[in-house]
């Protein structure tokens, strides 16, 4: 049987309410429209046939409160004259809530509303297409929208602060919150603050101390120094040394080669070479070494994953310095490790324009599936003699960057 019955009435109603459609009109201050619900009955057929069914089921929906039934009157030789319903409407806002147990939920969304139009009366308006749009959303966030607001209003108060979001002081908001509501957060201060305000190319969650002239935690480049007779630190230490982007760009070392990895083993492993330094990668995240001008006369040398997305970040690794070549990067190495090929979930489709010929090819091979579906050799599962092999043939360097006495030009840069 096919027929509308009240709990079929109320997941009807219980729809609109999960897409804001009930809540919508109070945003404009409008009372909500009555809406005609879904209903399906018995037919004439159905109405002799199951005649007590029928009775059941009109019944059923008598008794389910706040509805609004419409009859139409129903002729039957046998069965005389009856009112069946026809249509079933939802009149007032308090209908459908009481009909779903939603009072307590939209008494917090009208109190919300209120707080926002009358102790905020500028933002009113720019929030208010926000709320319209999102009611559900703001629901959510009942209990910390006083915060939020608050928020908002200090930022138009201190446009681009610089300052990390630590020393953000007001009351009922610390940096804990601040973080954690970055993405609400950006979607009200988009709507509040002036444009010069905002930084555009700045965005995603991980951009918003940018976006918004928030101070934010420096990036970190981690580094070995490969040749022992360019000792950063004293001989006895490990030349393995993090330095904030800003110090690193100012470093100028006395090396020619410069070998960038992505495997945090694989770079605490690398061995020692004359005039060189290895540099731990870090991902698509190439943005970091962009304004180290001294590395665009150095030698680049990347070892990525043999994979489609290997080949995307060295194709990302050139935008910034084109003349980085790859390293244990081509088709003999992936034949040599069959045995150690892995999957790749989701391989890279989209064309790489800053490939060689050869890296092109391999690429096309792996992202068509021509060799194996998905296939992927990680960096880590190359045989070590492979690594020191490539290394010994690569072509020597002279370095003029190299006195007798050394004297690194980042002395004084604190690391």
């Amino acid at each position: 049987m096919s027929w509308t019955r009240a709990a079929d009435l109320r997941a009807q109603v219980q729809k609109l309410w999960d897409k804001g459609d009930l809540l919508r009109p109070c945003v404009q201050g409008e009372a909500m429209l009555p809406r005609r619900l879904r209903l399906v009955g018995p037919t004439s057929t159905e109405l002799s046939e199951r005649f007590d069914d029928v009775r059941a089921w009109i019944a059923d929906l008598h008794h389910t409160p706040r509805l609004r039934l419409v009859m139409r009157e129903v002729r039957h030789r046998v069965l005389g004259t009856n009112l069946v319903p026809d249509e079933v409407w939802l009149d007032t806002l308090d209908d459908a809530l009481i009909l779903i147990g939603k009072q307590k939920e939209a008494a917090r969304f009208l109190h919300l509303l209120a707080l926002t139009r009358e102790s905020y009366p500028a933002l009113w308006p720019l929030l208010q297409p926000w709320l319209d749009k999102r009611p559900m959303n703001a629901l959510a966030l009942s209990d910390a929208w006083p915060r939020l607001l608050a928020v908002v209003v200090w930022l138009q108060a201190h446009l681009r602060p610089g300052i990390y979001l630590r020393q953000v002081d007001m009351a009922g908001v610390d940096s804990k919150f601040m973080e954690a509501s970055r993405g609400v957060l950006s979607e009200l201060l988009d709507l509040t603050l002036p444009s010069e305000a905002i930084e555009p190319s700045a965005t995603g969650a991980s951009q918003f101390c940018r976006r918004y002239g928030f101070k934010d935690k420096p990036l970190r480049i981690r580094f070995r120094v490969l040749d022992p007779r360019v000792a950063l630190l004293p001989h006895a230490c490990e030349q393995d040394i993090s330095l904030t982007q800003a110090a690193f760009e100012r470093l100028d070392l006395p090396v020619s080669r410069v070998f960038i990895t992505e495997n945090e083993v694989n770079f605490l492993a690398f061995p020692l070479v004359a005039h060189s330094l290895v540099i731990f990668g870090a991902g698509y995240g190439f943005e970091a070494l962009a304004g180290a001008q001294w590395l665009q006369q150095r030698q680049i040398y990347y070892w990525g994953d043999l994979d489609t997305h290997g080949f995307a970040i060295l194709d990302q690794l050139r935008a910034h310095l084109p003349q980085v070549q790859s390293l244990l990067m081509d088709r003999p190495t992936l034949m040599a490790h069959t045995l150690h090929w892995g999957t790749e979930p989701q391989p890279v489709q989209r064309d790489l324009t800053r490939l060689t010929q050869e890296e092109s090819d391999l690429f096309n091979d792996l992202r068509n599936n021509r060799l194996r579906i998905g296939v992927r050799l990680e960096q880590e599962r190359i045989g070590f003699g492979c690594l020191q092999q490539a290394l010994a043939e690569l072509p020597a360097v002279m370095n003029a960057l190299m006195p007798d006495a050394i004297q690194p030009s980042w002395v004084g840069v604190t690391p």
